[in-house]
């Protein structure tokens, strides 16, 4: 690994931005023995250029979107999440020039035609899963659509460790985790993507929507709905919807308003994997 994108990962991962295995190892090193997420292969080819935190250009002009991961966008004027930038330069360093392969996401393809995939790069003969060296090193998070099981698990995994250790973005107090006891902090996170920890309250049913209530009051505080439709797939991933009045959880999304004066923040949960049981920090 040699010139500009052996020097610009060695600075990464010489400014502590790559969390670590516990073994010495940085996770941004890590091989991966088996494609834990994706399917069948759909595509390979050489990284042309990087686009963005999680868009590349194959060297055929087609264009990747990378599966699972939520980055910061670049900046467009003021008033934008940080880390834009960082989280690029992050991804040309794990991939920049580089020969990847394609493994099929949950959706073949975005509404722009891009294709959306999970992507595995080779580097110095260690296979690198790219979206977990992202969220890893702390330069992405786990998004609220992504493979249950196996997959999630381990996404889950590598960002709960970069969250701890503030790798990467997670330095940022921009990135914090959101208090549902406080919802006004919340609700200005308004169409952001953001995590949010707390206590359930209350379920309550009404129509066909679950509310998590995080607070007694509904037209203010801090709610998780879940439409009755989904309720078997959070139990079939062993989540009891109706039974979390008490637990303390972590929810993943993004925070959307409701209410007549739209003071009331809320996340729509549609899949069990946004959803963690948290235990206090």
């Amino acid at each position: 690994m040699t010139g500009f994108r052996g020097w610009l990962l060695a600075t990464l991962l010489a400014a502590g931005l790559a969390a670590t295995c516990g073994c010495g190892r940085s996770i941004a090193q890590q091989p991966t023995p088996a494609h834990v997420c994706g399917g069948e292969k759909i595509a390979h080819g050489i990284v042309s250029h990087i686009i963005d935190g999680r868009t590349l250009v194959l060297d055929d002009g087609r264009e990747v979107r990378l599966a699972g991961v939520e980055v910061p966008p670049l900046p467009q004027g003021t008033g934008n999440a940080p880390g834009g930038t960082e989280a690029k330069a992050a991804l040309e360093a794990l991939a920049g020039g580089d020969e990847v392969v394609l493994d099929r996401a949950e959706m073949l393809s975005d509404r722009y035609g891009r294709i959306v995939t999970y992507a595995y790069t080779e580097r110095d003969g260690d296979e690198l899963f790219v979206q977990g060296e992202l969220i890893a090193s702390g330069f992405a998070r786990v998004s609220n659509r992504i493979d249950g099981g196996a997959c999630a698990a381990q996404l889950l995994g590598r960002e709960n460790v970069a969250r701890k250790t503030k790798s990467g973005l997670w330095g940022d107090s921009y990135f914090n985790v959101l208090d549902a006891a406080a919802p006004a902090d919340v609700l200005a996170h308004q169409g952001r993507f953001a995590l949010v920890e707390g206590t359930v309250l209350s379920v309550r049913e009404s129509g066909s929507t679950i509310y998590l209530n995080f607070g007694r009051r509904w037209s203010e505080d801090f709610t998780v709905a879940i439409q009755k439709r989904n309720e078997r797939n959070f139990t079939a991933a062993g989540l009891d919807v109706k039974g979390l009045a008490g637990r303390r959880l972590r929810v993943r999304g993004f925070i959307e308003a409701r209410g007549a004066t739209a003071g009331s923040p809320w996340i729509v949960a549609e899949h069990p994997d946004q959803i963690e049981i948290a235990e206090r920090e």
